[in-house]
């Protein structure tokens, strides 16, 4: 209860968070400042000195959010009970205010009321002001946010059990790793923590288009297009004050390395505590995994999205060209690249700015690639404009559509400078779209929301359709900041309705021959998780060489790697190859960090075994990395990428390539409760890690995290570890919140890097604390 100074009618004004957040789906985030959704009443209640007559006594609201409220912009409403007040035609976000009888009793002054913020209003912090005897008297402040179970809200989620994973789901799972070895970890998305209110609000104020007209931004926050927007350009630090400041390499002096973070809340907890000055350092899944967790606090149902093989096409024309360097050739670099994996989110919403279609998910990428505008920020993108092609329309699409769907082609680059072209790959690109599934900790794989079957006649018949879309028209679109409802256009024929263009010959879907036109063309095939074979394709001139990596071992950081390469041919007739083969540290956007091997080998294809000519033989060629050659350079690698370039002898033209990407297996880090978890009570926890290798490990260090348990990352020193032995630690901690909480151990060392494992624990309240 609020009580007022005595020269007021008013004695109190309860706004009731205890009993009303939780109805607004708020309660975790606070038990004292009211957080309500538009669209949904919440009640209040006021005490006054005297009587209250009705007829005789009105009560005038006001309520202004933002430095510069109006009510032809929404961001300013005066209401009363009786609503008999005169508004401007053009006012905007209508609130409504009612009586509750049954609890109201006048004849003492004590009223209780209902009041309901429009479906339409901009969310943000708000003030409410009261009308008495001529004076305004501020009642208090409130937070308005969005509605995803308001059926008049544009983030309306009709599905319960959607609305409990998109938006109420504090734990996720974001995926890594390659297409062919996807790995998985655990996010902690900590959207109900309670410094999330200034911190999200303070993420809205600091945004450039806020510096720039804060009057119109504030008014423009009732969109979620608009306010998604602006979310992905604040979670990147490149263009103002955002939370995250990005690097690639393997050198993060200074900062932190973004294989540490397993959660949105330290992150955005540090970028507070430091004056809103960037954190130190992201990569595209810690871009993704804070950006679901404020689009979540804001009510914009959100998740987070892989994207394997992931292309990054700077010149818009759907080619990406990859280029392996010969023997002894430096590395040449490309503008373009193809991302082992890339992570973005998407919001759930309407699109009523678009013609009639694209409801729904839309991408938003907060990782900064490339500029749009001028500022690094990406979406909202309809997943279905991506789907059919429709690249015209607004946000990004063009760039999303090049991320899953982009061509690539392989040169070889020779010691003179010249380039020979190796294979064309049309289905290289987007590979295994993965997301956490509603419910449960199982992937899902929504590729088919993306794009159509790889290889068939729609998806090709998409892609031709793709590149003839205007860009300068979204470009002109994107200029354009009305953020308002635009009156619809006929829709546009589906690509199944349009006519199908196939392209033959030499163009995408024929065969291709190397620059001297001999007959070197082949294509990829994946075969299963721990090989890619480079096969024909089922037009002349037939390859005489097919190959393919095989796993020896599984890949276990900590012990040497193992792989052969096989060579196969069908001719009779034998050939001295020359075999490059070279190991490399690689950054998962698909950037060299460091050469860990690289040799040049010589074999012989005959493939005729002496006591029979219908028999083959293959050719074997076993490739070793061991663990003191590899583990410095994997140190902040994501993948160890194996390729073998080989070519002919005597005809040098010929060339082919094989190649697979590696990720290491950590050793396990064990973690389990010593007794039952409840709220405010003491919990044991127990975690060990066995040494691996022979060598001593050290700098060693333990972190814990999880909403609900700890309101900060705990920080454990352990001591050094010598060869093959274990140790054990106990940590005691108290949790603060009851339900099935995710706890993250971070393991780190002079040999391993963030070695992670993850527990769910039962929270059960205390009995201690109930009342």
């Amino acid at each position: 209860m609020t009580t007022q100074s005595p020269n007021t009618n008013i004695l109190g004004v309860d706004f009731k968070p205890a009993q009303n957040n939780p109805l607004h789906h708020t309660g975790a985030l606070s038990k004292h400042l009211l957080i309500v959704r538009r669209g949904q009443s919440f009640s209040m209640h006021i005490q006054f000195n005297h009587p209250f007559i009705s007829g005789l006594h009105k009560l005038i609201f006001t309520v202004t959010t933002g430095l510069y409220p109006g009510e032809d912009i929404g961001t300013k409403c005066v209401f009363g009970l009786p609503d008999l007040v005169n508004r401007s035609a053009k006012a905007k976000a209508i609130w409504s205010v009612v009586m509750d009888t049954r609890m109201s009793y006048l004849e003492m002054g004590n009223l209780h009321l209902t009041v309901t913020p429009p479906a339409n209003a901009p969310v943000g912090k708000y003030l409410l002001f009261l009308d008495e005897a001529g004076e305004q008297k501020e009642l208090g402040s409130l937070v308005v946010l969005f509605n995803p179970w308001c059926p008049t809200d544009w983030v309306y989620m009709p599905e319960e059990a959607d609305r409990q994973e998109y938006v109420m789901n504090t734990h996720g799972i974001i995926y890594k790793g390659t297409g062919n070895y996807i790995t998985s970890m655990a996010w902690d998305f900590a959207q109900f923590e309670e410094k999330m209110v200034q911190i999200c609000l303070m993420l809205l104020d600091l945004s450039h288009k806020h510096l720039k007209d804060p009057a119109d931004d504030v008014s423009a926050r009732c969109n979620p297009i608009y306010v998604s927007r602006i979310i992905s350009a604040m979670i990147n630090s490149e263009d103002d004050r955002g939370v995250l400041m990005g690097r690639w390499g393997d050198n993060f002096t200074g900062g932190t390395p973004p294989s540490h973070w397993s959660g949105s809340y330290p992150i955005l907890l540090r970028w507070l505590t430091i004056n809103c000055y960037p954190v130190k350092f992201g990569q595209c899944w810690v871009f993704g995994g804070v950006m679901c967790s404020v689009m979540r606090f804001f009510g914009i149902p959100c998740r987070v999205i892989t994207n394997y093989q992931s292309a990054h096409d700077n010149d818009r024309n759907l080619l990406i060209d990859v280029y392996h360097p010969d023997y002894g050739v430096r590395d040449m670099p490309s503008k373009d690249s193809v991302w082992n994996y890339h992570v973005w989110v998407e919001g759930w919403m309407k699109r009523p700015d678009l013609r009639p279609g694209y409801d729904g998910w839309q991408v938003l990428d907060p990782t900064p690639q490339e500029r749009s505008e001028g500022v690094f920020w990406c979406g909202p993108a309809p997943v279905k404009a991506v789907l059919n092609g429709d690249t015209d329309l607004k946000y990004n699409v063009p760039f999303v559509f090049a991320e899953v769907n982009a061509d690539c082609v392989d040169w070889l680059v020779k010691r003179d400078g010249s380039k020979v072209k190796i294979f064309s790959d049309s289905k290289r690109v987007g590979q295994n779209i993965s997301t956490k599934s509603v419910g449960s900790d199982k992937r899902l794989n929504i590729t088919s929301n993306y794009k159509h079957a790889e290889g068939s006649e729609e998806e090709r018949a998409v892609f031709t359709y793709a590149l003839t879309r205007d860009y300068s028209k979204v470009d002109k679109e994107e200029e354009d900041e009305e953020e308002e409802s635009q009156e619809p256009t006929p829709d546009r024929q589906t690509p199944s309705e349009r006519s199908t263009t196939t392209v033959n010959g030499g163009g995408l879907n024929g065969p291709l021959v190397n620059g001297t036109g001999h007959g070197s063309s082949s294509s990829i095939v994946e075969n299963g998780r721990d090989n890619i074979t480079v096969c024909p394709p089922p037009l002349p001139p037939r390859p005489q060489i097919t190959m393919k990596f095989q796993e020896v071992s599984k890949p276990l950081n900590g012990e040497d790697v193992k792989v052969n390469l096989v060579l196969h041919s069908d001719g009779l007739v034998p050939r001295i190859l020359a075999v490059n083969v070279s190991v490399i540290a690689m950054s998962y956007n698909g950037s060299p960090l460091s050469t860990i091997q690289s040799e040049l080998k010589e074999g012989d294809s005959a493939t005729r075994r002496r006591y029979s000519k219908r028999r083959r033989r293959d050719l074997i060629i076993p490739a070793v990395v061991s663990f003191s050659e590899y583990w410095q350079p994997m140190l902040n690698s994501d993948v160890m990428k194996i390729s073998a370039v080989v070519s002919d002898t005597n005809a040098p033209d010929q060339v082919f390539l094989a190649e697979t990407d590696l990720v290491l297996i950590d050793p396990p880090l064990e973690i389990k409760l010593l007794n039952e978890p409840r709220v405010f009570r003491e919990v044991v926890l127990q975690v060990s890690f066995v040494n691996p290798v022979g060598e001593t490990l050290k700098d060693c260090s333990l972190t814990l995290s999880g909403s609900g348990l700890w309101r900060e990352e705990q920080h454990v020193s352990l001591p050094e570890i010598s060869p093959k032995s274990k140790v054990i630690v106990n940590v005691c901690f108290y949790p603060y919140q009851s339900g099935v909480k995710t706890l993250v151990a971070d393991f780190d060392c002079s040999m391993f890097r963030d070695i992670k494992s993850t527990l769910g624990i039962p929270v059960k309240d205390s009995i201690f604390f109930r009342f």
